[in-house]
C-alpha cells in the first residue's frame, strides 16, 4: 500500500532481517533513514528509542490485528503521510487517534 501511494517502503523480509532482534531492525532502519511501522510495543520505549535518535517510529495499536483492521489503519496513515511524516517522533496509532511524542529540547 505504501509503495502504491508513492512511498519507498520495504518489509523486514524485503531487507533480509525478518526475525532479527529489535536493535538490529532499528539500526538497519536508521542506516537507511527509514521510519519503522510496527505492532511491537517494545519500539514505544522512549528510553531505548529516544525520538531524537530516529527517522520515526509508528506503533499500530488496533483492537485486533486482523488484515481488515491493519489495512484500515494503513489507509488512514497514508492520508496523513501526505501532509506530515513522523521524523524524530513516536506515533502511537489507535483506531480513533494518534498520540505523538517528540524529542525534548534542552
Amino acid at each position: 500500500m505504501l509503495n502504491d501511494a508513492g512511498f519507498d517502503a520495504d518489509t523486514v523480509a524485503d531487507e533480509g532481517i525478518a526475525g532479527a532482534a529489535d536493535s538490529v531492525v532499528f539500526q538497519h532502519a536508521q542506516a537507511e533513514h527509514r521510519a519503522i511501522i510496527t505492532l511491537d510495543l517494545d519500539f514505544s520505549n522512549l528510553q531505548t528509542y529516544p525520538c531524537s535518535s530516529h527517522a520515526g517510529i509508528i506503533v499500530l495499536r488496533t483492537q485486533t490485528q486482523d488484515k481488515a483492521a491493519l489495512l484500515a489503519v494503513m489507509r488512514r496513515l497514508i492520508r496523513i503521510f501526505l501532509e506530515r511524516l513522523p521524523m524524530q517522533q513516536l506515533w502511537i496509532v489507535e483506531k480513533d487517534r494518534i498520540r505523538v511524542r517528540t524529542a525534548v529540547s534542552s
